[in-house]
Formats: C-alpha cells, structure tokens, sequence
C-alpha cells in the first residue's frame, strides 16, 4: 500500500481539484495519515464499509488483485469507471477492468516475462495499469507537526557522533526468505563495525521482529536496539533518525524509500528490477542460481539468505555514506546563502 501512493501525484496531475477518498484495512491505514493528496481515509471495517456506501465516484481504483478489493468497488452507490482490477462475478477469476492494466496482469501469469522481459518498477506499473502519466513518482508519507518535533527531540537526545546505519531485520511471513538469519545478520553486522568504526547501528522492524532483535542484541551488544512494538509511525521515527537503511525485500525498505532514506537492499527470492530507489539506493543480488523464484517454501541448501556478499553490502553502504555526506554539506551551504548574499 506504501508504494501504492504513486498514483497520488498522478491524479492530481490529470485532475487537480480531485477529492481523493482511500479505504485500507486497520493495520496499514496509520501509514496514510497526514498525508497531504487524501482526503478522506476510511478503514476496510464494518464503519468503514457503511460509510463507502453512501458515497458516489467519478473513478474507483483497484490495483489489488483480490476478492476483497474488488468486493469494495462495489459498495459505493454508484462508480462511473472503475480501473485497476475486478473480479468475473461468474468464474471468480480476477480479471483486468481496463486495457491499460493488462500488462501488470499478465506480468503475474509468467514467470519468464516477470522475471526477465519486464524492467519496469512496479510503482511505474501500477500507475500506468490506471491509465495515468507516470512522471517519476515517488511514495507520499508525512509527519505530523507533532511527530516533527519528537523526532528533532529524538535526535537531539541520541547525540550521535557519527553516521547512523539502520538494519531493518525482517518481512512478512508470505515469503520468510526475504530476511537473513540471525546468524547473516550478525556475520553483516561485524563487516559494518569493522569498516565503519565511527558508525551507530540500529536494529529495526515491527513487533513480530522483537525476539530477532533481543537475539542480535544479545550477541552484539554495541548495536542499539529500537522500540518495536509501538506501532508503524514510531517505526518510521526511529527509521528517519538513520542516515542509511540496510534491509531485505520488504515493508521497512518500502518505508525507508519513503523517507528518502539511502537504501541497501539485498534480494533473493524477489525482482529488484521491481523496486525504484530515485537514485538513492542500490540492490546487492544473491548469488544463488534460482534467484529470483517468488517461492513460498524453499528447502535447498545453500539458501538464497546464504549466498549475499556481505562486502557488497558494505560497499553499498559506504556510497550511501559518501551521498548523505554531500547532501549534508549542501544544504548546509544552502542555509548560508542568504547570508552571504546580504
């Protein structure tokens, strides 16, 4: 849902005076707060559900191929068009509701055009799947003037000394394999201390993430471990305090990119051709010969997880290192220009 906010500036772009309504379930709708382009948020529950039927809309969009989702562009009183993807009420099949959304759809019918023929990211798929100009969008995700200020005070209270490297240690259950073991983790975390001495790294994810990071912490007591259990928006302050995000396939690296964070992520059983880093980041490859697969259940040895070079990583990083540098030094000059202009 996160990379889903593409299609944010793309309606406003086509209709800018557009009154933008979004229904989610309860877990994700925290990600939507504050954000400036929706006007409405309604929640995939019962409320949620009764207040959808009373309204009427120009355009639905369903970028989930799912029962659920399609189910939802049915409640409102009425829908003039409706993009994206539905379902055939007589096979059940999902099917696509628009030409332009058939090239996402038969994307998740072949492996091989997938894997191989498609280099487009995703974020420029689901747009163009809507019929809208993709113009290089990025995701939207805004602080609160509150959170603005915790996060200053968060800062200000660590006092760190040198750069900030955040690991996001986990994913979904759908496809374990997208994280590192403990082991890979602790194996990473020794390259990083030792090629970055100066640096602070913290351990991030979600509550299901907590036992993994008590674990690493255990055995690496220099890292810091970070809340995980006080809901998604703590996660992304504690997220926006790095300076670089090492992560697998996976929601905190969909978060990170939406901080404009550096971003090093590794993938193995995922594309990386299907994630677009705007320039501020880079996919460091397993070398398994399988890679990717998308498979939900592995039981080959070596794993994919097995088969990353930690030194790739730490090369990664090092650049993104190198580009925070700069832009910090930027727009530290930037804050002085008036200055020196008088």
């Amino acid at each position: 849902m996160l990379r889903a906010t593409v299609i944010l500036r793309a309606i406003m772009r086509k209709w800018p005076d557009a009154h933008v309504t979004w229904i989610t379930n309860s877990a994700a709708a925290p990600i939507l707060e504050q954000n400036p382009f929706i006007h409405r948020l309604l929640k995939n529950d019962h409320g949620g559900v009764l207040a959808l039927s009373t309204l009427s809309f120009d355009y639905a969009f369903s970028i989930d191929k799912s029962h659920i989702a399609s189910g939802l562009l049915r409640v409102p009183k009425s829908v003039a068009e409706s993009r994206g993807f539905g379902v055939d009420s007589k096979t059940g099949g999902i099917i696509p509701l628009n030409t332009e959304a058939n090239l996402l759809f038969e994307l998740g019918l072949s492996n091989h055009e997938k894997f191989f023929v498609n280099k487009k990211p995703e974020s420029q798929l689901i747009v163009e799947s809507l019929d809208l100009e993709f113009n290089g969008d990025e995701y939207v995700f805004e602080f609160s003037d509150e959170e603005k200020h915790f996060n200053w005070k968060l800062q200000k209270t660590r006092s760190f000394n040198g750069p900030v490297i955040g690991l996001n240690t986990g994913c979904s259950p759908t496809i374990p394999y997208k994280k590192l073991t403990v082991r890979g983790w602790i194996k990473l975390i020794d390259v990083l201390l030792k090629d970055f001495p100066n640096a602070q790294v913290l351990l991030l994810g979600g509550s299901e993430d907590t036992e993994r990071n008590n674990e690493i912490s255990s055995m690496r007591p220099q890292v810091e471990k970070t809340p995980t259990d006080r809901g998604l928006r703590m996660g992304f302050q504690y997220m926006n305090l790095c300076d670089v995000v090492v992560t697998g396939d996976s929601l905190g690296m969909h978060m990170a990119i939406a901080l404009k964070k550096w971003v090093v992520a590794w993938f193995g059983p995922t594309c990386s051709h299907e994630i677009d880093f705007y320039d501020r980041g880079k996919a460091v490859l397993t070398s398994a010969p399988c890679s990717p697969c998308w498979k939900r259940s592995c039981d080959k040895r070596p794993m994919c997880y097995d088969l990353v070079d930690w030194s790739q990583i730490s090369l990664e990083v090092e650049r993104g290192l190198k580009s925070v540098e700069k832009e910090k030094v930027f727009a530290a000059i930037a804050r002085k220009l008036p200055d020196l202009v008088l």
